[in-house]
């Protein structure tokens, strides 16, 4: 379930009559839990509550329903149950209909209240339902129900409407909820002349059969459309003729309403009857774009990213700045008078803003700091030089542009009753302006300048075809010299497996004539390009979020000299983090944000998450594209390790159809471990078989053996099908396979034993999951193999030091490593290693090997598990780090990021020496 649907849950059982012995039951299936899960808590079986009337779902909550008065008793025979503790309870809860008190075991947060407002602290339990929350969900759930109450009125209006959800009718649908969102937080705030004025008119001018609400609602959007000077009897209707002139583009062009059905008019109402002055612009605009997103509707109330988030890219981009000047401004009114100035002419531009998010908490931190100069200049309540108009964004979608022009004029009103007051805010808001600074367009399509000027007055488009902008509204002139651009934003990510035809042509025509390899980097890494372009005509600098991707492995020498050339350098970084959302299906989404600034303009920051979460920061001399404190090194693939390493090959590849494979099933179905066959059936290793311990065998058969072979008429008849797969193929190279069809692409096997490397892995472990194989172990291509290479090898594979390479240089699936031998170990330095430092290292190895046996039949996966990992295996590979690191700078690293800027240092000073 998601928060919308969660909170409407709630908001049913805190409504309906109050039964004391299926609360409980029906609190937790408002949370998502499944019937059978109810169904065993309700007959006892997993329920251990050993209190009266209690409910205890194990790592869950603690929920008890009290006797009339009882609560405050019930609540602290919760705290107080030892079976609390022992079911690793997160959250108590106990009720008896009238009240309520809760608490968050972990942060030790209680909330305590009347019964019928628990759905407006359900954002408190959201982490029964596995969904990270955040704080100002929980401090303000309005947002969340707003945005279910207004989808489902779009979806009625939908079912009785068909023809406006056609591609062309759409935008009229999605106007028309963005004046609804409009004339609900305007009645709530006094912008219209009374409370719930709207609501109120649609709900008793209209008849409740609903056949003419679609009138009723049709004629208040048209008197707003015309001056209160202007109106005249016979053109607005006296219910409506109390409603202010609003304009600015909002009510004008198509008014047509859509026809309501009795439920949508009372889903309009539900709507409307919520105190919309509580309202967050800042988180609300993007879950209201999920309103008219058909895929996106199924998260619902998962679009909310976190100010603290968002503030990752604008503080050090410039806000920190900013402030750091009011500090030293101090009192001095000249100073504050310069940063006031300067503050007005800053542009903030998110070329993918989506509903605002970005521009409108940029603009709320910004009138902030101007409202701190003006107390600090005794000129409190002096109006605002920041125009909204220096907020630019471009969104793809029609909708979302909508609704973060909205979110900004819902911002500005707010800020100006905050640092104003109220009457002044009110005076100066309507009509609304009529000019539009959100562009509706491809942004990779459009000329930057041309919706973001850099200076002056007007900006003519380019001649490139390219960049003809379709642009739909005037042309902004505003005087803006001497004006500093931020460029920012959250663009998406999309890496080039999963890119839609339109956006490969996207990418082709922003990298097409620049890059040779452009076909593999994710969609994200136009906009950097972009970004770069804009900064040739205008003195700029920017930062987005983007998957960590576009700083690792193959997607760094392709990206990154071309942004370096166009003068551009890191001007600070955030390293891999998870991004803050409330939403458990995005929740495992790494990313970075990287700033860009013209070369020796700023003094590099990295920032780095410590283990709880909080920022570190350090100075810096210069960052890398791997976001790595080192210089301007790429990484590049290698046909030969670059130090005294063994040879790391492919595992075989099948290339079989299936035939050359079996199961422990098929081996004893087909008789094949008679002592004719048995020694042509080997184990064979696939990433997924070595890791989880999976048993599985292959036919594998030397060239001298293949006659004997082939008198075992099932081999004879797997070995004829894998010849016509070969055949069969578009692949010419599986033709010259078909030859001999016996063998695997590849075909090797160790005399005595291997070292095995699962290509892909997760990066949830501490260490990369390899291991040693003896020689009648096949091992199949989704890993890589040293064959009989030393063990010494194995302890530097093994390492904390490797680890930290490969996931910096290597390409990740998602959050997993994907290990490349090209990439990741030829590239690996090592200093030169003396025949003691040799055996010191096949001692650690031969002590990993031991420690993992001694917990036999443990699996890879079950050892290496970070949260179960055997002491005795931890300290192994700890021995193991301290031995290999002591070999690199005679001490242990003090952490990852030492570790890597070691490792770029050595390489660079080792390539270097190879050109040399």
């Amino acid at each position: 379930m998601n928060p919308v649907e969660i909170e409407q849950a709630v908001e049913e059982l805190s409504q309906a009559p109050f039964d004391r012995e299926e609360f409980a039951f029906s609190f937790l299936e408002a949370f998502g839990n499944k019937e059978t899960t109810i169904k065993k808590l309700r007959s006892g079986s997993t329920n251990s509550s050993d209190v009266e009337n209690g409910v205890l779902q194990r790592n869950n909550i603690h929920i008890a329903t009290a006797n009339n008065g009882e609560v405050e008793a019930a609540f602290q025979a919760l705290k107080q149950s030892p079976k609390t503790i022992a079911g690793k309870v997160k959250f108590i809860l106990a009720t008896d209909g009238d009240t309520f008190n809760a608490e968050d075991l972990t942060s030790s947060e209680i909330v305590v209240g009347n019964f019928q407002e628990l759905a407006d602290h359900f954002g408190f339990f959201l982490g029964l339902a596995g969904i990270s929350t955040l704080k100002e969900i929980k401090n303000n759930p309005i947002d969340v129900k707003a945005t279910g109450r207004l989808n489902k009125l779009y979806i009625e209006l939908l079912k009785d409407n068909p023809d406006w959800g056609t591609d062309a009718r759409r935008h009229d649908l999605n106007h028309f909820m963005a004046r609804l969102i409009f004339c609900f937080f305007a009645e709530d705030t006094d912008i219209f002349n009374g409370s719930g004025l709207f609501t109120n008119s649609v709900q008793q001018m209209s008849a409740r059969d609903s056949s003419d609400t679609h009138v009723i609602i049709q004629k208040i959007f048209e008197a707003m459309n015309i001056k209160i000077s202007e109106r005249k009897t016979e053109h607005v209707a006296p219910f409506a003729n109390v409603f202010p002139y609003v304009n600015g583009g909002l009510f004008a062009g198509n008014l047509e309403v859509p026809h309501f059905s009795r439920i949508a008019r009372s889903y309009l109402i539900a709507a409307g009857n919520l105190d919309w002055q509580r309202i967050n612009p800042d988180i609300f605009g993007s879950m209201v774009q999920a309103i008219a997103e058909e895929g996106e509707r199924s998260h619902l109330g998962m679009h909310y990213t976190s100010v603290p988030s968002i503030l990752k890219v604008l503080n050090p981009l410039f806000l920190d700045d900013l402030r750091e000047k009011l500090q030293e401004a101090g009192d001095n009114s000249r100073k504050l008078l310069n940063l006031r100035n300067r503050i007005a002419r800053i542009r903030v531009f998110d070329p993918a803003c989506g509903s605002g998010n970005f521009l409108v908490i940029a603009y709320k931190q910004m009138r902030e700091i101007e409202a701190e100069i003006n107390r600090r200049r005794d000129e409190s309540g002096r109006k605002s030089q920041i125009p909204l108009t220096n907020f630019r964004g471009i969104e793809l979608l029609d909708f979302p542009a909508e609704v973060a022009r909205l979110a900004l004029i819902i911002a500005e009103y707010q800020c100006d009753v905050l640092y104003r007051g109220q009457k002044l805010a009110l005076a100066e808001f309507l009509p609304l302006d009529a000019q539009n600074w959100i562009t509706c367009a491809n942004a990779l399509r459009v000329d930057w300048l041309s919706v973001c000027p850099s200076t002056g007055t007007t900006v003519k488009l380019r001649g490139d075809d390219l960049f003809k902008t379709p642009l739909e509204q005037p042309q902004i002139n505003f005087e803006n010299e001497g004006g500093e651009t931020y460029i920012c934003g959250n663009p998406p990510y999309v890496g080039s497996t999963w890119q839609s035809a339109e956006q490969k042509a996207d990418m082709k025509a922003i990298f097409g004539a620049r890059a040779k390899n452009w076909k593999s980097l994710d969609y994200v890494a136009c906009w950097f390009l972009k970004a770069a372009d804009y900064a040739k005509h205008s003195e700029t600098q920017s930062a987005f979020v983007s998957t960590n991707s576009i700083c690792q492995g193959q997607q760094v020498p392709i990206l990154w000299p071309l942004l370096f050339k166009e003068g551009r350098e890191i001007a600070f970084a955030y390293t891999s983090f998870k991004w803050s959302n409330l939403a458990s299906h995005n929740a495992g989404v790494t990313v970075v944000i990287v700033g860009l600034a013209e070369k020796n303009k700023r003094q590099p920051m990295l920032y780095e998450e410590s283990t709880d979460g909080t920022p570190i920061a350090r100075q810096v001399p210069h960052i890398n594209a791997y976001l790595v404190a080192a210089g301007n090194v790429i990484v590049e693939k290698r046909s030969k390790p670059l130090s005294n390493l063994s040879i790391m090959d492919y595992g075989n590849k099948p290339y079989d159809g299936g035939y050359l494979l079996l199961s422990t099933q098929q081996v004893e179905e087909l008789q094949l471990k008679d002592a004719r066959c048995k020694k042509f059936i080997y184990p064979f290793y696939g990433s997924s078989e070595f890791i989880r311990g999976e048993l599985k065998y292959c036919i594998w058969i030397p060239d001298n053996q293949l006659s004997d072979a082939l008198q075992v008429k099932e081999i004879k008849k797997r070995i004829s099908c894998v010849e016509k797969t070969r055949l069969a193929s578009s692949n010419p190279s599986a033709h010259l396979l078909a030859k001999n069809p016996h063998r695997f692409q590849g075909h090797k096997k160790a005399v005595k034993s291997s070292i095995i490397v699962p290509r892909v892995s997760s990066e949830h472990r501490d260490y990369l999951p390899i291991g040693l194989v003896q020689s009648n172990i096949i091992i199949g291509d989704r890993n890589f193999a040293l064959y009989d290479a030393p063990l010494w090898n194995m302890a530097l594979i093994a390492s904390r030091l490797h680890w930290v390479w490969i996931g910096t240089v290597c390409v990740r699936m998602r959050t997993d490593f994907s290990y490349s031998n090209t990439l990741g170990w030829n590239t690996f330095p090592v200093p030169e290693l003396t025949k003691q430092n040799k055996a010191d290292l096949t001692k650690a190895a031969e002590d990993i090997l031991l420690a993992r046996e001694a917990h036999f039949p443990a699996t890879i996966a079950d050892l290496y598990n970070p949260e179960t990992m055997p002491d005795d295996l931890r300290r192994a590979h700890d021995r193991n780090d301290e031995i290999l690191e002591r070999i690199y700078i005679g001490r242990r690293f003090k952490n990852d990021t030492e570790r890597l800027e070691k490792l770029f240092e050595m390489y660079t000073t080792m390539t270097k020496k190879l050109k040399h």
